[in-house]
């Protein structure tokens, strides 16, 4: 291993660390704007951050050391996605063969596991709650984001997320492929649920649509610090994936200098704004649902990513 290598693989960390905070506060400025509100600096979520990390800690009474351990497993499952997934390079850095597709996909799995053992540790009804829901959902998200997996495995014939930006920046005929537009369109269905970008109807009462704040209802001070940064790695880290590896393949510069690396991220941000406001737009427009209509949604994700498998044994290309 080189040290441009290492010094592109530490980049690569520290740029989902450091800016993963900046995507969600953008996120929020707009969406204010798109309710005719000033809306908070882009740079809010440093400010709570740097807020969280400063404020004593508080533990709820007769919470084991779960509670406390589980947000940093999270984090260093979201770390470690961070290092071996496409964000800034288009080809394979150091610690990019630990995991592939379906190893990212586990981590993810791991990180919102022991997010939801925490919550029914901590012993609130409305964290519990938030749980429960959370585990509801998933039931539907997970086996999609399998048939995601799968889909992409026929399409390059490999797991690899590398491999799969690759051949779908060279070969237009795999991008425009039935197999992969379906795909892409359930992962983007799923990317909204999965980010909490689907807009939910919640009455005016916190506990009727309390989801993601819900699991972390008891958590405090740097704990809380730190599963706020949790949730917007994983954010970063999904939209990552699905404009590198699904949407927008171009653009990255291959050069394995620092200098290609530090201009990706230029693009990186580039393509992200763009999501952003798409994102921002959808949630702007589409009417509220309510709660139990998530799993309606998550249904049509699912129905799109076997459609794409459909697509790729009846027509016979990927």
């Amino acid at each position: 291993m080189d040290a441009t290598a290492q010094v592109v693989n530490l980049l690569q960390a520290a740029t989902v660390l450091l800016l993963a905070p900046l995507i969600a506060g953008i996120a929020g400025r707009w969406k204010a704007w798109t309710e005719s509100r000033t809306g908070p600096s882009i740079f809010q979520p440093y400010f709570d951050l740097r807020k969280y990390l400063r404020k004593e800690t508080l533990l709820p009474v007769g919470s084991s050391r779960l509670f406390v351990v589980a947000p940093f497993v999270a984090f260093g499952a979201y770390l470690t996605i961070a290092i071996v997934v496409p964000v800034i390079t288009p080809y394979p850095i150091p610690f990019a063969s630990t995991v592939d597709f379906l190893g990212g996909g586990l981590l993810f799995g791991l990180a919102g596991i022991v997010t939801l053992l925490v919550a029914i540790d901590s012993g609130s009804n409305y964290a519990v709650l938030g749980a429960s829901r959370t585990v509801s959902f998933a039931a539907f998200a997970e086996p999609t984001l399998i048939i995601v997996f799968f889909a992409v495995a026929v399409i390059t014939g490999t797991n690899n997320p590398y491999v799969t930006n690759n051949l779908l920046a060279s070969s237009m005929q795999a991008y425009l492929s039935p197999t992969h537009l379906l795909v892409t369109a359930a992962f983007f269905l799923l990317l909204l649920v999965e980010t909490g970008k689907l807009p939910v109807e919640s009455a005016g009462l916190m506990e009727f649509g309390m989801l993601e704040d819900g699991r972390i209802f008891e958590h405090s001070g740097r704990l809380l610090g730190v599963l706020r940064w949790n949730g917007w790695m994983k954010q970063f880290l999904l939209y990552s994936v699905f404009l590198n590896v699904f949407l927008i393949p171009w653009g990255m510069f291959a050069a394995p200098t620092l200098l290609a690396a530090g201009e990706n991220i230029g693009v990186l941000l580039a393509k992200l704004l763009l999501l952003v406001a798409v994102v921002v737009l959808i949630e702007a427009t589409l009417a509220k649902v309510r709660l139990f209509k998530i799993r309606d949604f998550l249904a049509l994700s699912f129905s799109l990513a076997i459609l794409s498998i459909f697509a790729f044994v009846v027509l016979g290309v990927p």
